[in-house]
């Protein structure tokens, strides 16, 4: 495994330049700015209302499982919502783990960035989009990329994209790089929710009657780089010291309850019906973090934590 002057190496040289899409409304942020900016801690185990939640996270309850007694959310006020809703890419890092694999012989670094929201979902019917109203949206959204180092020769072998409850991995030599001769690859963030491509293009998902949702990337947005902003948060063979916020395991975000059928109905009003059943369909194949039924859990409660990715 390497040491951390090693693997600062390999970030400078190999960490990712994120893009995202020119109409994204919703961009990163550094998790401190969130805290700083207004974000509650609520719980149902107790009548007193929501609390502010100190910059480094401290206040958090730490460690256990996602045993649903508390959740975070946006302050109460309409102008401060709007105003974490868009993030804050100045602020924004990426928030690093590093774990071994293959039984040692390889090292993944994992990028993660925080988003204060995810935005609605988008469907697509041959050249028609229909808008899903608040399908899609949720507060509090965590996406990553891995880059796998061989421990030989420290060379990136390959790199993982999460997109939504999955993701793709793709060889070293068929990503898409910064420029000529640069060794920094591209990833590409989906409009409004945020999955990693590693490159620029449409993609529809789960599709049903030709239907699917929209998992669009295009050049030309805000750029992140990733080696600017980064701090390393976990290296177990290290014994770095994790911050508080990582050790939160409940959910970053609260349980929305809205009537999916409901506002389903707002926007199949003008559709065919074979275009009504393929979209009711799609929806019911979506995953909850999708539907925007939770807020999901922080890294540490993702199953890729301690686990391969897949």
């Amino acid at each position: 495994m390497p040491n951390l002057t090693q693997i600062m190496a390999l970030i400078q040289t190999f960490s990712p330049i994120f893009n995202f899409h020119p109409k994204e409304l919703y961009l990163p942020s550094s998790v401190p700015w969130f805290f700083n900016n207004g974000a509650l801690l609520y719980t149902n185990s107790s009548s007193n209302g929501p609390v502010r939640i100190d910059p480094p996270g401290t206040n958090l309850p730490q460690g256990g499982t996602n045993d649903v007694a508390y959740w975070l959310d946006l302050p109460t006020d309409a102008a401060s919502q709007n105003t974490i809703k868009a993030g804050n890419l100045s602020s924004a890092e990426a928030y690093i783990h590093i774990k071994p694999t293959l039984g040692g012989t390889a090292t993944d670094i994992v990028f993660w960035l925080f988003y204060p929201f995810n935005g609605p979902a988008r469907a697509r019917a041959g050249f028609i989009e229909i808008s899903l109203g608040r399908i899609g949206e949720h507060v509090g959204d965590w996406e990553h990329v891995t880059q796998r180092f061989s421990n030989f020769d420290g060379e990136m072998t390959q790199m993982y994209f999460s997109q939504h409850s999955s993701g793709e991995w793709v060889n070293a030599a068929e990503l898409e790089y910064a420029a000529v001769g640069e060794r920094r690859p591209a990833a590409y963030a989906t409009l409004h929710g945020h999955a990693f491509y590693s490159k620029a293009g449409l993609v529809l998902k789960g599709e049903a009657e030709k239907i699917g949702i929209k998992d669009e990337t295009a050049e030309g947005g805000a750029v992140m780089d990733a080696a600017a902003g980064c701090v390393v948060v976990s290296a177990e063979h290290l014994g770095l010291e994790e911050p508080a916020w990582l050790q939160y395991m409940r959910e970053w975000g609260p349980k929305v309850s809205y009537d999916v059928d409901k506002e389903l109905g707002k926007m199949m009003r003008f559709l065919p019906g074979k275009m009504k059943r393929g979209l009711r369909t799609l929806v019911g194949r979506l995953p909850k973090e999708m539907l925007g039924e939770e807020g999901p859990t922080g890294p540490k409660g993702k199953a890729s934590w301690n686990g391969e990715e897949s």
